[in-house]
């Protein structure tokens, strides 16, 4: 019998055994189902995050920030320099002949929670009438575009699922005044959606501001921003710092891939020592209880060729069935459902989305600890001298 037609017949005659060993074989199973469950949800929930705040910026759009601030709240850029910003070349032009080119403040408000009924921030972001076209993105589903000099607010519908108060005609306090919600917007999925939007002229009268957070313009063309750029940025008068707002956006999401990155590499770790530790203890258990039949085929002429290719099958085979009921598990229960993060100042809603790359990243990762749990097992095995199991018939 060659090699091949050997292994195959060993394993068919292993995993026809199985079922009769199903109580323990389903410690396996089971595991593996629980680990890759909740670690395609935490990956998921990671790269959901990262994507949506990621998703927000474009390349062919750039942020301009007081020199040395690292993100829009930290940042305060004079109304005489946002002059300055919107005349600078490589600057694109709406259809009525302005600057596409929006100075928009940023502030937070506390809201309750649909859910639990808790307080949490939520961000404010002023914009001015050019916003439409520096960010088309942004889609009004819902009631109606806010006038420029009332107080009124547009809400994300993230923001509106998650936050009490914020359908049309609701009113929102902001600096103990009443604004009135007017419509909801989309915008692509991104982190705006989790964001009330009203006029900048008028948000800064309110907070007695004489300065915008930051000015966003959208670009002749993604090649413009050098020139952009360089004309600020070497402007004495001016103090700014200039990203394509893709860049920035991404810098942003980095704080929150690394904290969530790291928590998925902590529970990845656990979970698959425990989960190894499982497959090891199972397959030693497996080995056991065949013992004599393993013998009695290394009496008969098959090698331990057979033997080790059939326990490495069989666990692989039950960390494979484990991992496909988690991933499925994880996906009907996670996928597309709405999650909220905050940090007590500011919230962002984002859709949970299970991809088929993650999906296949806990198949791999249960297959890799159903290897790993097989392996020793199965060089026992093969390695167990035959004399010595057949005396114990």
């Amino acid at each position: 019998m060659s090699l091949f037609r050997e292994i195959g017949a060993v394993t068919a005659m292993n995993l026809r055994s199985v079922p009769s060993r199903w109580g323990t074989s389903s410690v396996i199973v089971l595991g593996m189902a629980l680990v890759v469950g909740v670690l395609v949800s935490v990956l998921g929930m990671t790269r959901s995050l990262t994507s949506t705040i990621a998703d927000t910026g474009r390349p062919d759009r750039a942020i301009v920030l007081r020199a040395g601030a690292t993100n829009e709240t930290s940042s305060s850029v004079p109304m005489d320099a946002v002059a300055t910003i919107k005349n600078a070349p490589g600057v694109a032009r709406t259809p009525d002949g302005e600057a596409a080119a929006t100075a928009e403040m940023l502030t937070a408000v506390n809201l309750t929670r649909k859910e639990d009924g808790t307080m949490a921030g939520i961000t404010v972001r002023g914009m001015e009438p050019a916003a439409t076209t520096v960010r088309p993105e942004i889609k009004l589903v819902e009631g109606r575009m806010f006038k420029p000099g009332l107080r009124e607010v547009i809400v994300g519908r993230g923001a509106r699922t998650e936050f009490r108060g914020l359908e049309i005609g609701d009113r929102v306090a902001l600096r103990n005044s009443q604004w009135t919600v007017v419509g909801v917007f989309a915008s692509d999925g991104n982190a705006n959606e989790s964001r009330l939007v009203a006029d900048e002229a008028t948000l800064l009268s309110a907070y007695q501001r004489t300065a915008a957070s930051s000015v966003t313009v959208l670009l002749g063309s993604t090649a413009a921003f050098e020139e952009f750029k360089t004309t600020l940025t070497t402007n004495p008068t001016l103090s700014v710092s200039v990203e394509r707002e893709n860049d920035y956006y991404a810098r942003q999401s980095d704080n929150a891939n690394a904290f969530f990155g790291t928590v998925t590499l902590i529970v990845g770790l656990f979970m698959a020592v425990g989960a190894l530790f499982a497959a090891l203890n199972t397959m030693y258990t497996a080995v056991s209880t065949r013992t004599v039949e393993i013998a009695t085929l290394r009496a008969i002429g098959f090698g331990a060729s057979g033997v080790v290719v059939s326990v490495l099958v069989e666990s692989l085979v039950l960390a494979l069935l484990g991992a496909v009921i988690g991933a499925a598990g994880a996906a009907a229960v996670f996928g597309g459902n709405m999650v909220s993060l905050g940090n007590g100042v500011s919230s962002l809603v984002f859709e949970m989305r299970v991809t088929p790359a993650l999906l296949a990243a806990g198949v791999a990762w249960a297959c890799a600890v159903g290897f790993l749990g097989g392996l020793f097992p199965a060089i026992k095995a093969a390695r167990q001298p035959v004399v010595t199991a057949l005396s114990a018939v």
